[in-house]
């Protein structure tokens, strides 16, 4: 690596005091996986591979639909033209803002027989689906497999993130005791989506993972995060724990 390059291109990141030079160095060492490239991971994916990150893996089966364009930043309506997958688009993209980073797209949809596969190697998962039913199977083997990760939700114009960290006592179900009926709750193709939204989890969900790449788990937010955009509305709920 080009140290010289590499310097001025984090030199904003590195002058602020909580990352520096010691966690811009810890960022360019690790591995993401990002489950999901819909408005949630494309953004995500977005600011980590800016930030330098130096591994990240997407997977989402996906291919790029029109409604997309409005909140999922990292593609076009070229993109629609190649019936590109979601995670080929994004791979792409991000090669072409960073070519210091090493990007992997897996065009496959997450399952119980796969997944293990895709995350046990990453330092960190995120949550960039739309479902609840793969959110609990990302909980279970993060769980189990001792990852940290990410939830993240938008519907309408708001939304939800956590961090859920290896020995913190809890885990999705004790925010949410069990599926919705549908296993999918609202999201955009029920309620509708505002981007500016999608921006702001996608936001929280970015800092909070700087913050576990890097080591300061005490900066971490501490509990479920609800936002509102449209009035402006932040809640902290306290997450109680429970037997794992």
């Amino acid at each position: 690596m080009n140290y010289s390059k590499y310097d001025e291109r984090y030199s904003r990141q590195i002058l602020f005091f909580p990352i520096s030079k010691q966690g811009q160095n810890k960022i360019s060492k690790s591995k993401v996986a990002i489950i999901g490239c819909g408005g949630l991971g494309s953004n995500i994916a977005n600011n980590l591979a800016r930030a330098g990150v130096g591994f990240i893996r997407i997977i989402d089966k996906d291919k790029i639909e029109i409604s997309n364009l409005q909140r999922q930043q990292l593609f076009d309506e070229g993109d629609i033209e190649k019936e590109l997958p979601k995670a080929v688009a994004a791979k792409n993209k991000l090669d072409r803002i960073n070519s210091d980073i090493k990007v992997e797209a897996i065009a496959d949809e997450i399952n119980k027989n796969n997944i293990n596969g895709y995350i046990r190697d990453a330092d960190l998962v995120l949550d960039g689906t739309d479902n609840f039913k793969t959110r609990f199977l990302i909980d279970k083997e993060c769980v189990e497999n001792n990852i940290p990760w990410i939830f993240g939700a938008v519907a309408a114009s708001s939304g939800m993130a956590c961090s859920i960290l290896p020995g913190s006592g809890f885990c999705l179900k004790s925010i949410f005791q069990g599926l919705p009926p549908n296993s999918v709750g609202l999201n955009s193709s029920n309620v509708g989506i505002l981007n500016t939204a999608v921006n702001i989890i996608s936001s929280i969900q970015t800092t909070e993972a700087i913050k576990i790449l890097i080591g300061d788990l005490n900066s971490l937010i501490k509990g479920l995060i609800i936002l509102d955009v449209w009035d402006l509305s932040i809640n902290i709920v306290k997450i109680k724990k429970v037997e794992l």
